[in-house]
């Protein structure tokens, strides 16, 4: 199963070229990783805050949910909160809402995506930080667990999807 995810990873990156995030492992362990991918977008940051919460929608993926149709994606903007799907009955938490500073700092716990079903466990952080009329959008997921395979193939697949899923994101700000 787990070299299933990683052929459905690895397909699915094709994409993320199209994107301007720039994107990095940070840190590879034998017990998991660290990868950070950025964006730089003409929007205040409240802008920036407001569409990544209430329009994930409408940037996110739709190839990234369970359910394959994003419009059923949401974002607390509160500690407790979720970041979860739903369609036609069927539900899914994608990662818990664990701190929330409006429009700087928002952290999700848990394993996004088929990480979850690996048992994996991590930290997402998006910060928003604005200089001026640009606002720079900072993505860092701190990932943990046991991989047998270790994470050398892992980390950056996972780090490319995620320049997908942020450069959707800066592609729905720009549009605005």
């Amino acid at each position: 199963m787990k070299r299933n995810i990683l052929a459905h990873f690895t397909a699915l990156t094709a994409s993320v070229a199209a994107f301007s995030a720039s994107g990095e492992v940070l840190m590879l362990a034998q017990t998991g990783f660290i990868i950070e991918n950025k964006i730089q977008v003409k929007a205040d940051r409240e802008t920036a805050w407001r569409v990544f919460t209430q329009d994930v929608g409408q940037w996110w993926p739709a190839d990234h949910t369970w359910w394959g149709d994003a419009r059923g994606l949401s974002i607390d903007t509160f500690a407790g909160g979720c970041f979860c799907e739903k369609s036609a009955g069927k539900s899914a938490e994608h990662m818990r809402i664990s701190f929330v500073d409006p429009a700087r700092l928002m952290r999700m716990t848990g394993g996004l995506g088929p990480l979850q079903g690996m048992g994996m466990y991590g930290a997402l952080e998006w910060g928003f930080e604005s200089q001026g009329t640009v606002t720079e959008v900072t993505m860092t997921y701190k990932v943990n667990g046991i991989s047998p395979d270790g994470f050398e193939k892992l980390a950056p697949v996972v780090d490319k999807v995620q320049a997908l899923q942020l450069g959707g994101l800066q592609k729905r700000l720009q549009s605005l």
